[in-house]
């Protein structure tokens, strides 16, 4: 024991001396700060630091990161980094019109309203989300239970009638004329139950006294006329007759009926009588305690009753849901995911508005599949084996509040026909389609969101009116098909559209002549070289603020891009130049620019490469590239915050190369990575990083040695 005990106390001081020495690294490092950098410290400065203490503390761990093999594949090395680095800053950030929010994936517009359950309600506000919980109003009654589902306690009327009765039945057993030991008291009626059963059990109690003493006088009489020490039957016991008299004249009142009558076998019956009631009484009793045994009591705190542990629960209402196994309630909401099931659950429930088949094996949805749910507005039957050949013609067709239907990881080779016109989001991913003819997608102007990635659709399939009935179109995902064009009849409504993975291989002038709302075009993943954009491609868009070109065959930075535009991604390329002025044109200007894993030299950056960014520019990586200094221009970007340049072949940082003396106050960076170049750190002079707000957000180690 005593050698647990010392072996414990050696490595508390062993981790206490390695975690001082953690603490004190970061100290040193501080003290290569100029002393200037320490007076110009605010409160202000303070509260930023706090405000970006979690990346401050990722900036170590990414220090620390192995170098990335030039023999792995690109793909992997960007997803690689997005893991480590995606606490500071994204690769794959599309903001988009600016004031949406994105929840899991779901671009909400500004002020729009949902609830992520039965509790919670949530508010996109200018970019922000907000969420509320429900408040509950207090209830009043003894006994309140929570549906599943639910948020707010409800009053239970079953547990509420099992009290009632419960009480009923120990008020009969109370005063049924047994031994005293299995009565309650009379007053505790007052503290259980509402006034109007108080008043009704009070009438009950009456009429129990009043039989019990009749009781009592028919036995008293017969026992004294037969006794023949009574007084009434000549007997010398006088001395008794005064206190007697007393005691007992409220019950001779009450005896003066039964002497009046003088029969003696009337009597007799009446005696009979009440030993049969008293029989059934102790009967009924005698099947209460045996109840009481099977079903464990528990004694309630104070004066309260005693109530069953478990309350038996109410039997099921007729036409109660009897859901195949697996199922579940919850709110509106039936959830068989997983279910095994084969088929759509043949159900009458139309109080459910949404429904989960998630995950079986339904194969075929015949026409009458959903009759019994004739108001869902939610249907989710993603990962199945439905095929198009058992898809009834009418199947969805009389669902005429549906708004949302999910049909991802099946086996569709055409889109059902004959959907409801109040669809607004409509999820084929990951199907067989084949093609979309012009009446595929008919009757559909409500519809917002249309996803059908992971099919066979190319241009030569895809009829160009097929997207003409789509007159709310918002959100449009054709990734991971086989197109080589932009599609044609884009409708006019389309805001975001997701072409990556495709053959893409150029982009037309008219590719974009009737989208003058679209806002994001991701185009990840195809073959478009930068000859290949035409000059008047997207140059005229108003609102075209996101541009993803990653991964394509571009050599240098396209030209003539959107005046509107806030943020190009062009990561994993062959990108060897940034032209000159490529971004003067735009306003308000460019804000965020990702060239990481491409081909860029010294040679192909000057200082007009950043021309009309210089007071816009938030966001620069330039990792993993060919840089053997830093790019002239970086000291003049007013408004950058973040400025990657890891991964190059950097050897010396030279005095205001970062940093300009000039303006250090307005210095907005507070990030930058120089991790894996060939920088000797102990040869930095101490001023050179002056305007980086906290030293913890500098990144040097490791460096590489050559």
């Amino acid at each position: 024991m005593k050698l647990a005990s010392l072996l414990c106390f050696v490595l508390l001081i062993v981790s206490q001396t390695d975690s001082a020495q953690n603490e004190e690294a970061p100290q040193k490092q501080g003290r290569k700060m100029p002393h200037r950098r320490l007076k110009k410290s605010s409160p202000s400065n303070h509260t930023a630091d706090r405000k970006h203490g979690v990346q401050q503390s990722t900036a170590p761990q990414a220090a620390r990161l192995p170098v990335v093999n030039s023999d792995d594949n690109m793909e992997d090395k960007v997803e690689s980094l997005l893991s480590v680095f995606g606490v500071e800053s994204s690769y794959n950030v599309l903001p988009g019109r600016k004031g949406r929010c994105m929840v899991k994936g779901m671009a909400m517009h500004n002020r729009a309203v949902w609830s992520p359950d039965p509790c919670t309600t949530c508010l996109c506000s200018d970019g922000t989300v907000l969420c509320d919980e429900t408040m509950c109003r207090p209830q009043s009654c003894l006994h309140a239970i929570t549906p599943e589902g639910e948020c707010c306690p409800i009053c239970s009327d079953a547990v509420s009638s099992l009290l009632v009765n419960d009480i009923a039945l120990q008020d009969r057993t109370d005063f049924s004329g047994d031994s005293s030991d299995t009565r309650q008291p009379v007053h505790l009626l007052h503290k259980q139950l509402p006034p109007a059963q108080v008043q009704t059990n009070q009438g009950r109690r009456r009429e129990a006294l009043q039989s019990e003493e009749e009781e009592e006088v028919q036995e008293n009489d017969t026992e004294r006329k037969r006794d023949p020490s009574d007084p009434a039957n000549g007997g010398k016991h006088h001395e008794e007759q005064s206190g007697g008299q007393r005691k007992q004249r409220p019950v001779e009142q009450r005896r003066q009926p039964y002497q009046q009558q003088g029969n003696g076998e009337e009597e007799e019956e009446l005696k009979v009588e009440v030993q049969e009631v008293k029989k059934e009484v102790e009967e009924a009793e005698e099947e209460e305690e045996e109840e009481e045994e099977e079903n464990t009591t528990e004694a309630v705190r104070g004066d309260m009753f005693r109530i069953p542990a478990r309350a038996p629960l109410p039997a099921p209402p007729r036409g109660a849901l009897r859901l195949p196994r697996g199922c579940s309630l919850s709110y509106r909401t039936i959830s068989c995911m997983h279910a095994d099931l084969r088929q759509v659950p043949p159900l009458t429930a139309p109080q459910i508005t949404s429904l989960e088949l998630v995950g079986n094996s339904i194969t075929s949805i015949p026409d009458e599949a959903f009759n019994g749910f004739p108001n869902l507005e939610r249907l989710d039957l993603s990962r199945n084996s439905i095929n198009s050949s058992a898809v009834g013609p009418k199947a969805f067709k009389f669902l005429k509040k549906l708004t949302r239907l999910n049909l991802d990881g099946n086996n569709l080779v055409q889109i059902p026909s004959d959907l409801p016109s109040t669809l607004e989001e409509l999820k084929i991913n990951e199907n067989n389609l084949q093609g979309i003819d012009e009446d595929s997608l008919s009757g559909l102007n409500q519809l917002v969101t249309l996803e059908l990635e992971g099919n066979n659709l190319s241009e030569i399939n895809v009829n160009p009116s097929a997207f003409k009935h789509l007159k709310s179109l918002s959100y449009l995902r054709l990734g991971k098909n086989k197109f080589r064009i932009i599609p044609q009849g884009l409708p006019a409504s389309i805001e975001e559209l997701y072409l990556e993975h495709n053959q893409i291989e150029e982009i037309t002038e008219i590719c974009f002549n009737h989208t003058r709302k679209i806002s994001v075009i991701v185009l990840r993943y195809n073959k478009i070289e930068e000859n290949r954009i035409a000059p008047l491609a997207w140059i005229s868009q108003e609102n075209l603020e996101s541009i993803d070109l990653s991964y394509n065959k571009l050599y240098h930075v396209p030209g003539h891009l959107p005046k509107s535009l806030l943020h190009l991604v062009l990561i994993g390329n062959q990108i060897e130049r940034i032209p000159g002025y490529v971004f003067g044109h735009m306003e308000p200007g460019l804000e965020y620019l990702y060239l990481s894993f491409n081909k860029l030299t010294d040679d192909g950056i000057d200082r007009v490469s950043f021309y009309g960014a210089y007071d816009s520019l938030r966001e620069l990586f330039l990792d993993h590239n060919d840089l053997k200094s830093i790019p002239p221009g970086v000291q003049e970007m007013k408004a950058l915050h973040f400025l990657r340049l890891n991964n190059n072949k950097i050897r010396n940082i030279l005095p205001e190369q970062i940093c300009s003396a000039e303006e250090d106050e307005d210095s907005m960076l507070e990030h930058l990575h120089l991790e894996n170049n060939y920088i000797k750190t102990r040869e930095i002079p101490s001023y050179v990083f002056s305007c980086i707000r906290s030293y913890s957000s500098v990144v040097l180690k490791p460096q590489n040695v050559k």
